[in-house]
């Protein structure tokens, strides 16, 4: 059952960058700039795909690992956009919140700004997308990953 671990985490990692890229396109082509748990929320669905994208092509245990390791970082993606969505948006400034200081402390903002910069409020950036805003979509994909990243880290496991 491997190749259906690494069909999932190819899946997975497509999710991702794909995620991301609707994220810099909403930046840079809509005109809506990011806070500080939106580009946090980039970082961890890099990472996820990143993760998935090279063990797909490791061996049976590495993969499986990698799997168990993005359903982790799912879990952390679902935290971070209810965050957003239930408290910081509902503030004035997220301006030395946990996401603020650890894009600050990665240097991320200033290295890469047109992907990791902080230019907005969580305020501001609590925008809808077909009436829906965009920390719940991005919660409701965190929750896809983490099942599908599930199911991968179990494949091939037969019942007894």
């Amino acid at each position: 059952m491997y190749p259906q671990r690494k069909r999932l985490l190819l899946l997975i990692a497509l999710l991702c960058f794909g995620a991301l890229g609707v994220a810099l396109i909403s930046q840079h082509l809509l005109e809506m700039p990011p806070c500080a748990w939106c580009v946090m929320q980039r970082l961890i669905y890099l990472v996820i795909g990143v993760i998935a994208l090279v063990t797909a092509y490791a061996g049976p245990l590495a993969s499986r690992i990698g799997a168990a390791l993005a359903a982790l970082l799912a879990i952390a993606g679902v935290v971070a956009a209810w965050y957003q969505y239930t408290v910081a948006s509902k503030m004035l400034s997220c301006d030395q919140t946990f996401a603020d200081r650890f894009m600050s402390g990665t240097g991320l903002d200033s290295a890469i700004p047109s992907v990791f910069g902080i230019y907005a409020t969580c305020m501001d950036a609590a925008v809808p997308l077909l009436g829906i805003e965009y920390a719940l979509w991005s919660l409701g994909l965190f929750v896809v990953l983490g099942v599908i990243a599930l199911r991968a880290a179990f494949a091939g496991r037969r019942a007894a």
